[in-house]
């Protein structure tokens, strides 16, 4: 019997040689190859043999990144993120939950969307309203970070911040970081998004209900591979005008009544360019350097939520980027392995905006009182929110998708009122129960929803700030959507303010 070993010299990290077995093979003279099974572990051994003679692992333990200079244990995967994702159809209170995690963070990410999202903070009575800027800007002495999976609208950007200064938010611009690899939302882009949905009434008889802020087009153009990103704008701006001007003649020729005013946007483009320049960081860096780095605690705010997902949505009436918690990764540069708490907001009842699916919405007065109760109307779009009972199929589909280390559930007080709450458990298709969430939106549709009966506990919970100060039945009915679900609530949100957000362990 004879083997043989292929060696290779490898050179520690304190500079000391190393002899490496990157494969063996096995041969008995006699019968050939030994058995597949035994050939495949030995080929998968590899010997680590210090050259100066014995064992050495002293180089494994432990390491000092060479970007930042901190040591740390070699199986360290460093800092981790938290992230705060919706797990309805948006509009939970993402940003009450954002801020209150900001006010305890060093870095505060948005990963994917655009200004179609909107979310509402109330600091001191002021109410503040975000849409492409992090809710965390508010917080001082933390740092705000626009992803690569973000699309910005620049004109926007800058009238947010401007309007939300006038409120009371000082030097947002020297705390907010964009990463040079995010597509820039084009006015035209806009105008695309309005003449798309007018030709979807128009063919189909119906839209999707689109923001018409630009954003599935100018993730058509990323995907096309014919947007333009802000390291483009930054860099020569004499290409980027050719290629500015290709993408509008592209639109035009699709789109003939779309008019442009080319001259005009360059201009305005080239003012912005210098405005933004200072923000502009290499995004895959700064995100390495933040988990790599002394301890910082970095908070993530997703946009949207679950069931508005490109992929996991209720499609076509979705959103046009991955708002579940693999948009984090891809929309930050972001290892897997350094994803934390992932926090699912979760409102008491739900909410929808615009057209699609939804099982348990009311069409009745118990809809209306909600609407009413809630103020429920879009922050971004103005438009009413239609409103129904507690789904909690949607919420375990989301958890499937999102691994939700906890929930957040908020406006519990808007149910105060009720004398009988539903909550839907299952859906019935002809008449049997299915186990997962219909892919296909007909389908959905004609779904049945079970519900439960909890009673209403018909008392005002706006002054509890602590799990005793709620009402008996309002705490039954916080158990019951945690052990249907099997996961934890760790807040209680019954106001607006981040007082009235009650914290449970």
């Amino acid at each position: 019997m004879w083997f043989a070993v292929r060696l290779c010299v490898l050179t520690s990290l304190t500079g000391e040689p190393y002899l490496v077995a990157v494969g063996t093979e096995f041969r008995d003279w006699q019968d050939g190859f030994f058995p597949l099974s035994f050939r495949r572990a030995a080929v998968a051994t590899a010997l680590v043999l210090n050259m100066s003679g014995g064992w050495s692992v002293k180089d494994h333990k432990n390491y000092t990144n060479p970007s930042t200079g901190v040591k740390r244990p070699r199986n360290d995967v460093g800092n981790r993120v938290t992230v705060v994702l919706g797990a309805q159809w948006g509009d939970e209170g993402k940003g009450k939950v954002v801020d209150l995690l900001a006010t305890e963070s060093d870095i505060i990410c948005r990963c994917q969307g655009g200004n179609n999202a909107g979310h509402t903070v109330v600091v001191d009575g002021k109410e503040y309203d975000f849409h492409l800027l992090p809710s965390g800007i508010i917080n001082s002495k933390a740092i705000s970070f626009i992803g690569n999976g973000v699309v910005i609208h620049l004109p926007g950007l800058f009238e947010e911040g401007d309007k939300n200064e006038k409120k009371g938010l000082k030097d947002w611009e020297k705390r907010l970081v964009i990463s040079d690899r995010a597509h820039i939302v084009f006015d035209f882009h806009q105008a695309v998004d309005g003449l798309q949905e007018v030709q979807r009434q128009a063919q189909e008889g119906k839209n999707i209900g689109t923001t018409k802020k630009g954003i599935g087009p100018t993730y058509s153009s990323k995907a096309s591979r014919t947007g333009l990103r802000i390291c483009d704008l930054l860099a020569d701006f004499k290409e980027f005008s050719a290629r500015f001007k290709n993408l509008a003649q592209q639109y035009q020729s699709m789109f003939p009544s779309l008019e442009i005013d080319v001259d005009a946007q360059l201009r305005k483009l080239k003012e912005y360019a210098e405005r933004i320049r200072p923000m502009v960081r290499d995004g895959v860096y700064f995100m390495y350097e933040a988990l790599h780095g002394p301890p910082k605690k970095i908070l993530v705010e997703g946009a949207n939520a679950a069931l508005l997902d490109i992929d996991f949505g209720t499609y076509p009436f979705v959103t046009s980027s991955n708002c579940t918690v693999g948009g984090v990764c891809t929309g930050l540069g972001v290892p897997p392995q350094n994803v934390g708490e992932v926090y699912g907001v979760v409102k008491a009842y739900t909410t929808r905006v615009g057209i699609g699916a939804f099982p348990t919405e009311q069409l009745n007065e118990i809809g209306e009182l909600l609407q009413t109760r809630g103020h429920e109307v879009g922050v971004t779009t103005g438009r009413k929110r239609r409103c129904g009972w507690l789904d909690l199929v949607i919420l375990r589909y989301a958890h499937m998708i999102n691994g939700f280390t906890a929930f957040a559930l908020t406006k519990l007080d808007i149910l105060d009122v009720l004398d009988e709450i539903k909550v839907g458990v299952a859906y019935k298709l002809n008449g049997k129960k299915i186990p997962y969430f219909p892919a296909n939106m007909d389908i959905l549709q004609k779904v049945e929803v079970e519900y439960e009966k909890l009673p209403g506990w018909k008392s005002d919970t706006t002054a509890a700030r602590k799990w005793d100060d709620l009402p008996p039945k309002a705490q039954n009915y916080i158990r019951f959507v945690e052990n249907h679900i099997g996961v934890p609530i760790k807040w209680v949100g019954v106001g607006k303010s981040r007082e009235s957000m009650i914290q449970m362990f």
